[in-house]
């Protein structure tokens, strides 16, 4: 018999955007890692939820990551408090949004993940090459959505600078300066706590900003990074019944009909994006906001 409260999740994830299953895979792993310490617990097996975090963790040990090579990605899909998780997923829903009006959902998730393993490499690499590392314990590990967060935050916040964002207290403000505040904020926590935290924030930020910075010249070098998410997509999906579609004809478009439609979309897409940094996405119409909305999604 089936649980309509399991099954309204299923649907949830099933039919909902990347960023609500990126949201949605944090949670999961934040409930199912709690969940699992619970029942270690009643088993008398104490620290239980510090003993699965161990091993998904990132270790700024390298002789331990050696035996725990995936936790180059678990790390980002991690947390242990639920003030860190909120915080996190907060800003990654604020970024993801603005992110997914201009650029397709799947470069969101190739963000978090790249931007992620980058972030997870500015920790090992300060950890075990700065001076002011040595002494620090070789237990010491990385956990958390946060490099991931700022990858997608400064990616948003480097394609369209001066998108206007309203914020309480503080009225309307350019995209820009809410990145630039994240950054400085981190450099200057770096000596206060937490150093290896903001090391791999300004990690995934570095990835965000040079990772549109190249877009824009049309250059995408996460392309063959992105093949293989669809490879892996299609290897776990179950296989659906084949359906036969009878196509009418007569309707089928020609080249240069498709190619005059294709050009005269991007031609509005364009105008649009031209008004959102003028006058803010406050300023545009319902059609351009779903006009806006369909081309982020292809």
């Amino acid at each position: 018999m089936s649980n309509p409260f399991i099954d309204d999740i299923k649907n949830q994830y099933k039919n909902g955007s990347a960023l609500i299953k990126l949201i949605m895979v944090n949670i999961a792993v934040f409930v199912g890692i709690h969940l699992l310490g619970l029942i270690l617990w009643l088993f008398n097996i104490e620290n239980g939820t510090s003993i699965l975090i161990s091993w998904l963790a990132l270790p700024a040990d390298l002789n331990t990551l050696i035996y725990k090579p995936w936790t180059i990605i678990t790390y980002m899909f991690l947390h242990e408090q639920f003030m860190h998780i909120l915080f996190n997923l907060l800003v990654l829903y604020f970024g993801g949004q603005i992110f997914t009006q201009f650029l397709s959902q799947k470069k969101l998730v190739v963000t978090y993940i790249l931007g992620g393993f980058v972030g997870g490499l500015f920790y090992l690499l300060a950890f075990n090459l700065l001076p002011v590392f040595k002494d620090i314990s070789p237990l010491a590990v990385a956990l958390g959505a946060s490099a991931s967060v700022m990858a997608i935050l400064v990616a948003a916040a480097t394609y369209v600078p001066n998108f206007v964002v309203r914020l309480l207290f503080f009225g309307n403000v350019k995209f820009k300066y809410i990145a630039i505040g994240y950054v400085v904020l981190d450099l200057i926590s770096i000596p206060q706590s937490n150093a290896g935290g903001h090391i791999a924030h300004l990690g995934g930020a570095l990835f965000g900003f040079f990772y549109i910075q190249q877009l824009k010249k049309g250059k995408d070098f996460t392309v063959g990074f992105s093949r293989w998410l669809d490879y892996l997509k299609n290897l776990f999906k179950l296989q659906k019944k084949m359906k036969v579609v009878y196509k009418k004809t007569g309707q089928t478009k020609s080249d240069y009909d498709y190619n005059a439609q294709k050009l005269s979309n991007q031609k509005k897409v364009d105008s649009i994006l031209d008004k959102i940094a003028k006058s803010g996405y406050d300023s545009l119409t319902a059609d351009e906001k779903a006009i806006l909305f369909d081309a982020s999604k292809k």
